[in-house]
């Protein structure tokens, strides 16, 4: 399965000049932990970093960094990690846990943003998943349930 399958295609944006009370509430808004730092460049949006709820909170808040002294563009993380559309959703997996990020942004062939994949959408896929393979386990299809008794019924009579 591929990332640009499962990513979310709402990505909440924002640009290096916003202020950090600006990102806080959009964050708000969209009922969301992150927004994404973007350049536009010919009509296009190309991701350049990601600020999270987390990074407000332990990065200035804890700190009592004055929040109208800086912009998102001063506090937002420089090591952008981004997926593409076509990468697989397991290596995906494997490279978020490496380097520790519970969001990253998709982009396309050309470094635009897509959407963005996150943890919880994750969770849920997979929640999903076990879902049906736990229904395989417990009941089988109604199909397979049909047949069977009606097979092993006909052998039995015919054993007689």
């Amino acid at each position: 399965m591929s990332v640009g399958e499962v990513c979310n295609r709402e990505v909440i944006i924002i640009d290096k000049d916003g202020s950090i009370r600006e990102a806080a509430g959009l964050m708000r808004k969209y009922h969301v932990g992150d927004v994404v730092i973007v350049e536009e460049k010919n009509k296009k949006r190309f991701p350049v970093g990601i600020l999270t709820d987390r990074d407000i909170v332990l990065e200035l808040i804890a700190l009592d960094v004055d929040i109208n002294a800086v912009t998102v563009g001063d506090v937002m993380s420089f090591e952008l990690i981004t997926a593409r559309e076509e990468d697989d959703v397991m290596e995906t997996i494997k490279r978020m846990r490496h380097k520790g990020v519970r969001r990253i942004p998709v982009v396309n062939d050309q470094g635009s943003l897509e959407g963005i994949l996150a943890v919880d959408d994750l969770i849920d896929l997979l929640a999903k998943q076990l879902t049906d393979l736990a229904g395989l386990v417990m009941g089988g299809t109604a199909a397979g349930r049909r047949k069977m008794p009606v097979t092993l019924s006909t052998q039995r009579h015919a054993s007689c």
